[in-house]
């Protein structure tokens, strides 16, 4: 999709956000063909619960008021979901074997947070909103008050009832941009969506563990990697030493550390460009064709990042959704309706 006509969408998400398109709108052109079924204003149109949208913004502003890292937690929650197996909010299922026990969602957050909004909804709308619509939107609100875009949620998925960790195949943090570029083509999604949602990097912490390869042995050199600013280097080697006392904490870093209050900004794309990126992952946008140019253009404008983002992320909020009568309305986001 060209530059004109992704902005000619983020117009159509824009003006449905703003009540200048009809309310049962559709999902806009250019999402996937599954978020078809979804549409705005669900729950009000099929009168279930009709101020969804305010009970859960309010709880976000609650808990964001005191943690500002609530916005990453909650991208980061909704990427894991969606990306693993669709949108069907499986990843908030409690128990062995789970997509929530696998290493690699090791560290997922605001699991607490989604269980307060589904407490308020279900005291206020029995059984009727969906724990996967309540991530969508929670992570929408989060991204807003963090300084992001407001984008329109568009509503009617249901959960889930399976939840299996040999499903979860989220890619390593350092792998190479070809290899990511395949993962989100994988899923429905192009490499503009994966530019744009790998700017979620701009706020967010890391394990040191993620990064200790481009610190200490790049692709087994026994060295840092090159393409690392020394500064950079320096910086995150102090945070991060190679290896651990028995007993020590794997420490958190900011992927950003240009935003330690964890703003929605497009400084990590300025990052990118001056070779200053945590994750390798992220440096490497540098190097490609397609990539690079959209690094530029949103290091550039953070107005055309916000647009991206909104785009983007309403793109993956539609994959493989449940809609009608498949899945269920959960009474407890971790587990599955008796």
């Amino acid at each position: 999709m060209t530059k004109q006509q992704r902005s000619v969408c983020v117009a159509i998400l824009a003006l449905i956000a703003l009540g200048m398109v009809a309310g049962v709108a559709h999902a806009a052109i250019g999402l996937p063909p599954e978020a078809a079924p979804l549409i705005r204003h669900f729950y009000k149109v099929h009168n279930t619960c009709a101020n969804v949208e305010p009970f859960v913004r309010h709880q976000v502003k609650l808990v964001y008021d005191n943690d500002r890292t609530v916005a990453p937690k909650l991208i980061k929650l909704l990427y894991a979901d969606c990306m693993i197996n669709g949108c069907d909010a499986s990843i908030l299922l409690d128990g062995p074997n789970t997509e929530k026990e696998s290493p690699k969602t090791r560290g997922l957050g605001a699991f607490v947070l989604i269980d307060k909004i589904k407490q308020v909804l279900e005291a206020r709308c029995p059984g009727a909103v969906s724990c996967a619509d309540i991530l969508n939107l929670a992570t929408r609100d989060a991204v807003f008050f963090s300084g992001g875009p407001s984008y329109p949620v568009f509503l009617g998925r249901r959960d889930g009832r399976d939840s299996n960790a040999a499903w979860v195949d989220l890619p390593s943090p350092s792998i190479s941009w070809e290899s990511s570029l395949a993962y989100f083509e994988s899923k429905g999604l192009d490499v503009q969506d994966m530019v744009t949602l790998l700017g979620a990097h701009t706020m967010g912490r890391v394990r040191c563990s993620n990064i200790l390869d481009r610190l200490y042995n790049f692709n087994n050199t026994g060295k840092s990697d090159p393409s690392m600013e020394s500064l950079t280097l320096r910086y995150l080697r102090k945070q991060c030493p190679p290896k651990l006392k028995l007993g020590q904490p794997n420490p958190l870093i900011n992927l950003n550390p240009s935003n330690p209050t964890h703003r929605f900004i497009n400084s990590y794309y300025t990052r990118v460009l001056t070779n200053k990126s945590v994750l390798g992952v992220d440096q490497q946008l540098r190097y490609g064709g397609d990539t690079y140019d959209l690094t530029d253009e949103f290091a550039s404008s953070i107005e055309d990042f916000k647009g991206g983002f909104a785009y983007s992320m309403s793109r993956m909020g539609g994959l493989k959704v449940l809609t009608g009568t498949k899945g269920e309305i959960r009474l407890n986001c971790r587990m599955v309706n008796k």
